[in-house]
């Protein structure tokens, strides 16, 4: 009989949480997901809202040919949604604010994928993962990989 003992860390006790941190970079390519998908909620919710036509490409990663339009809609109703802005009026969601004050201010494209690129860059930096191991009690191999 062979008996083999494994250890098994958390990313607060990783003797070398790079490892960790690399693996996840590695194998992990759609954490931040989530925030494209709200973003996209909120686009897709204003441009119902103003009676525009919504066409895009976001990604968490900057330059992949990313844009974001909205054409066609009532100037009248963005600007009474504009100025309900500060309630998230359209899915609820922190996006909203960014997607109403974006397209009034001319600088939908720009603010949004700034917006959500910086977003990425923090979900993949050290800090962001260690934050999303601790809340989620993710358990490691000593090679840094996900058990």
């Amino acid at each position: 009989m062979r008996q083999e003992t494994i250890n098994i860390y958390t990313i607060e006790d990783h003797p070398e949480p790079d490892l960790c941190y690399d693996w996840i970079r590695n194998n992990w390519h759609d954490l931040g997901q989530h925030c494209v998908e709200d973003v996209i909620e909120s686009l897709k919710v204003l441009a119902e809202k103003i009676d525009g036509k919504l066409d895009y490409s976001i990604s968490i990663n900057p330059d992949r040919g990313e844009f974001i339009r909205i054409t066609d809609y009532d100037e009248h109703a963005l600007k009474d949604i504009y100025l309900k802005r500060d309630d998230c009026p359209l899915t609820g969601v922190c996006y909203d604010f960014d997607v109403i004050y974006g397209l009034y201010h001319s600088e939908l494209e720009t603010k949004v994928l700034r917006m959500i690129h910086k977003e990425g860059e923090h979900i993949y930096s050290d800090e962001g993962l260690k934050e999303t191991c601790i809340a989620n009690e993710y358990e490691f191999n000593s090679n840094g990989s996900v058990i």
